[in-house]
């Protein structure tokens, strides 16, 4: 027995989807048309919102980690810290852990300390402040 394959193009798949599904007719609303413009066809009108509806922007995350990476990087180099409190007081020393509202501060002279972020004005890596003072005596 004989058999063939047959292959259709996608131009006759098309061409039959036409013929077999008839084109939608517009609707009246309450009946025969009743003359004289009574507005644009509701097709036309939903048309019409589609392309004027624009796509919601979807908000940034709350949480990007950042914060996260940065600590996580520190301890583990064990890297010298200053932690300026929002009273000006500085605190020097590496960061053993952090959680959600707290850091454990490891100083070498002096004791241990937990220190609330909320207290925290900012902070910056001890190497950073060493530099900044050599440059500004070369500079003088």
């Amino acid at each position: 027995m004989n058999r063939k394959l047959i292959r259709t193009t996608l131009a006759e798949v098309k061409g039959k989807a036409r013929e077999v599904t008839p084109q939608p007719r517009e609707r009246n609303n309450g009946g025969p048309h009743r003359g004289g413009g009574s507005g644009p066809s509701p097709r036309a009108a939903q048309q019409a919102a589609a392309a004027v509806q624009v796509r919601k922007r979807v908000p940034p995350p709350t949480e990007t980690s950042a914060e996260i990476f940065y600590y996580k990087k520190q301890i583990d180099a064990h890297t010298l810290m200053v932690i300026v409190l929002l009273d000006g007081e500085e605190i020097e020393g590496t960061i053993e852990w952090y959680d959600r509202g707290a850091l454990k501060v490891n100083r070498k002279d002096a004791p241990n300390l937990l220190v609330l972020k909320r207290n925290v004005k900012y902070m910056f890596k001890a190497d950073e402040r060493v530099d900044k003072v050599q440059n500004a005596g070369q500079a003088s």
